[in-house]
């Protein structure tokens, strides 16, 4: 049983202040019923709620996939420039919702967003070894060499030493990485210590998920079970 107006700010409805007003204004229905109590009880799984004759469509817990362009911070504030957080649709926006992982400012593709703690916690953990697929444009042919030291485990130029890696050319200066830790500009500062620039990033795949190549940059949407699932399937 959770109080009603707690549930109602969980949805995305309004603050909590908001929430108490609009529910002492009348606006809100239980199963058709006017409420005007914000501490009444309530299963939100066999309630039927509305706000101003808006039906609220209960989810505990939401997972979105974002199309991230460049231009774009993966975080929930920040005082310079833009946010992820600036691209959510308004029906999607809640309390707690975050980027789970991160990908730099001019980096793009997908990135994933979650008011579930323990599942963002459980993506970018490395003993999840869920491997995120990025494709880079370089300004140099990747080697045999590189593609050893990847697998080998690339050291950085402050000696920190990243987990192996999978990386597979492919033709014009570019290729695929596999990554399943997410160190601070971890892929670019892999390829600088081979000695190449990546002039352009763009992750394409989380787990065996994929982006959705029909997903505008910029534009999100929520994630099937299956595609939620897809996130943790080990290849």
């Amino acid at each position: 049983m959770e109080r009603l107006d707690k549930l109602l700010v969980s949805q995305g409805v309004g603050s909590r202040r908001e929430v108490q007003k609009l529910i002492r204004r009348k606006a809100v229905t239980v199963n058709g019923e006017t409420v005007t109590k914000p501490d009444l009880k309530l299963d939100p799984d066999n309630s039927r709620i509305e706000v101003s004759g808006r039906p609220i469509s209960y989810k505990k817990n939401i997972y979105l996939m974002l199309n991230k362009p460049a231009g774009f911070v993966s975080a929930t504030e920040d005082n310079l420039s833009r946010t992820v957080l600036e691209l959510v649709p308004e029906e999607y926006r809640r309390r707690g919702l975050a980027p789970a992982g991160r990908l730099d400012k001019d980096t793009e593709g997908l990135l994933i967003l979650t008011d579930d703690g323990d599942f963002a916690h459980k993506l970018i953990s490395p003993k999840s070894k869920v491997y995120k697929r990025y494709y880079a444009e370089l300004d140099a042919e990747i080697t045999e060499e590189d593609i050893e030291s990847f697998k080998s485990g690339i050291v950085l130029e402050n000696g920190e030493k990243c987990l192996p890696a999978r990386l597979e050319k492919c033709e014009n200066s570019s290729a695929f990485v596999e990554i399943c830790e997410g160190k601070f500009h971890q892929v670019k500062k892999m390829f600088l210590s081979r000695g190449k620039k990546v002039l352009y990033l763009r992750r394409d795949a989380i787990g065996t998920l994929r982006l959705d190549v029909n997903l505008p940059k910029g534009m999100a949407r929520e994630l099937t079970k299956t595609e939620k699932d897809a996130i943790f399937v080990v290849k």
